[in-house]
Parts: C-alpha cells; sequence; structure tokens
C-alpha cells in the first residue's frame, strides 16, 4: 500500500468485571487507561440462558443513557431490544444495534424468547462511542442493521470478509450515521487470509479480537479477547491468520473535550451528570413498560 505501518502502543486483556451481577470481560477502560478518544468501553459477553424463565426476567432490564452511542455487535444468539421511544427489535448473530442516546433514553437488553426457550447462548460486544457536546442533548436515535442490510467488503485474497458499520472505506459508505468521524469494521477471516486496511490519519485506531489469533505486521501475535492500541502515526495496518477469527477495527477522530462519567450518562461537567440524573428521575428520558 505504500504507507508507513502502523505501531502498537498497548496490547490490553479483557478482564472479567462484574457489572452488578453480570459478568462480561473488559479490556477497556482499565485504571492506566480510561479511553481511547472517542471509545470510551468494550465489554465483551458471554452468557448462557435458560427456560426456567421468561427472556423478559432475564438480560438487562430498562435502564437510561444520555449523551453518548452504546453499540452492540451479536456474534451469538440473539438480543432484544426495546426503548422509551418505542423500538422493539430483536438483533441475531452477526446484526448490530446502534442507539445514540442523545438528550435521554430508557432501554433493556434481554435475549429473544426463542433464544431462551432452547437454552440458548448469547455473545455480544458492547462498544460506548462518546458524542461530542453538541450532540449530546438530540432526541435519540436507534438503527438496527440486519445481515441484509450492511455494506461489505473482501480483502484480496477473498479469505477476510469486511462489514463496513460506520464510515467511508474503499469508496463505500457505511449504513450508520455517527455523531463524530469514525471508521468500524467487523471481520470474519479464513485461516491463512491476509487483510491491510489504511487508516484516516490523526484517527485513534484500536483492533480487539473476539476469536482466533492474528500475527500483525510490525508486532507479532495477537490472541483472542485481547485489545491493540495503535500510536497515532502510520496509516497501514497488517494482518494475517492462522486460523479462522474474528474482530473489530475501531478508529475514530478524537473528540477532544472534557469527559465527566458517571454511570449510563457520559456529558462534559459534573454539572451536566447531575442534570441528567435529575432528568431521568423525573422521566424526562421517557419510561420503558416491558410486557
Amino acid at each position: 500500500m505504500g504507507k508507513e505501518t502502523k505501531s502498537v502502543k498497548y496490547l490490553l486483556p479483557a478482564v472479567e468485571v462484574d457489572m452488578g451481577g453480570f459478568l462480561v470481560k473488559q479490556p477497556l477502560p482499565t485504571k492506566r487507561i480510561q479511553q481511547v478518544d472517542p471509545f470510551l468501553l468494550l465489554h465483551h459477553a458471554n452468557t448462557k440462558y435458560n427456560n426456567k424463565k421468561l427472556a423478559k426476567n432475564q438480560g438487562i432490564g430498562p435502564h437510561p443513557h444520555r449523551g453518548f452511542s452504546p453499540v452492540t455487535f451479536v456474534i451469538e444468539g440473539e438480543v432484544w431490544h426495546r426503548d422509551s421511544r418505542g423500538n422493539n427489535q430483536i438483533a441475531k448473530k452477526g446484526e448490530v444495534q446502534w442507539m445514540h442516546a442523545g438528550a435521554g433514553i430508557v432501554h433493556s437488553e434481554r435475549p429473544s424468547q426463542e433464544l431462551v426457550d432452547k437454552n440458548g447462548r448469547q455473545e455480544i460486544i458492547q462498544l460506548w462511542i462518546n458524542s461530542p457536546s453538541k450532540k449530546k442533548r438530540i432526541p435519540p436515535e436507534y438503527y438496527y442493521l440486519s445481515s441484509e442490510n450492511m455494506t461489505t467488503f473482501t480483502s484480496n485474497d477473498g479469505m477476510v470478509n469486511n462489514k463496513l458499520i460506520a464510515g467511508n472505506y474503499e469508496n463505500q459508505k457505511g449504513k450508520i450515521i455517527p455523531q463524530s468521524e469514525l471508521l468500524i469494521i467487523w471481520g470474519e477471516a479464513q485461516k491463512n487470509g491476509i487483510q491491510k486496511y489504511l487508516v484516516p490519519q490523526g484517527f485513534n485506531c484500536l483492533l480487539y479480537l473476539i476469536k482466533g489469533s492474528l500475527l500483525l505486521k510490525g508486532y507479532g501475535l495477537i490472541e483472542k479477547e485481547h485489545l491493540a492500541i495503535f500510536d497515532k502515526g502510520g496509516e497501514s495496518i497488517e494482518i494475517s491468520f492462522d486460523e479462522n477469527s474474528q474482530f473489530l477495527l475501531l478508529a475514530g477522530k478524537p473528540i477532544d473535550e472534557e469527559v465527566s462519567q458517571y454511570g449510563p450518562y457520559v456529558m462534559n461537567t459534573q454539572t451536566e451528570i447531575m442534570e441528567a440524573m435529575r432528568d431521568y428521575q423525573m422521566g424526562k428520558m421517557g419510561i420503558l413498560i416491558e410486557e
């Protein structure tokens, strides 16, 4: 490609954390690295459900968000999204739910009843992406990307299939309209596949390996459930795969604003966090009643 290879600054393992009784693996944030602007958090959850309880009583119940975009990639199983704006939709394996919380929304994330009935497993990645201050108070938006409605491209050897979720790449455009400049690619590689990417200059860039293993040019082996954070320099990333693998390439132009976060709210000041808490308690983010 004739571009300088990007180098890895950090390699972070996904460490198990307890989110109120819901166990997830978390490579970001860590005590040392709070965020990689505009990316705030990455959770990798793998949950077994059973038919002893209804789906609406499992998973994660109604909770609020304001000021950022929580994005869910469904690796296995199904995710049932409902929110206070009236959206009610199930995403299946290989699909994406993208919600911009904006001024405030209440949603739940459950397994589908069909998944529960067969004692199925749900594996997801949830990514939190910050929004610029001017976008934190706009009306919420919800997008669903079905497998049939994604922009895709393949590696030159035909062995790596890429879903272009957001941003522009090789004269193609992702279907999601993000709140800031992003490039998000969800890739699935066959053994011995090779893929090269060009990342826009000035973008922060991460690579999370969901399954398998890969060799990163200029660095070496990266194993599953690890997050590589790249230096700002360079533009080219070249990956080869020793086995069937799945990964997320995440790149974004830094927003470069102060971040104040408390639980499900991401704003610029502590005062705005207090306002968010008050507005939720007053019902200004809507109410979700699951029937």
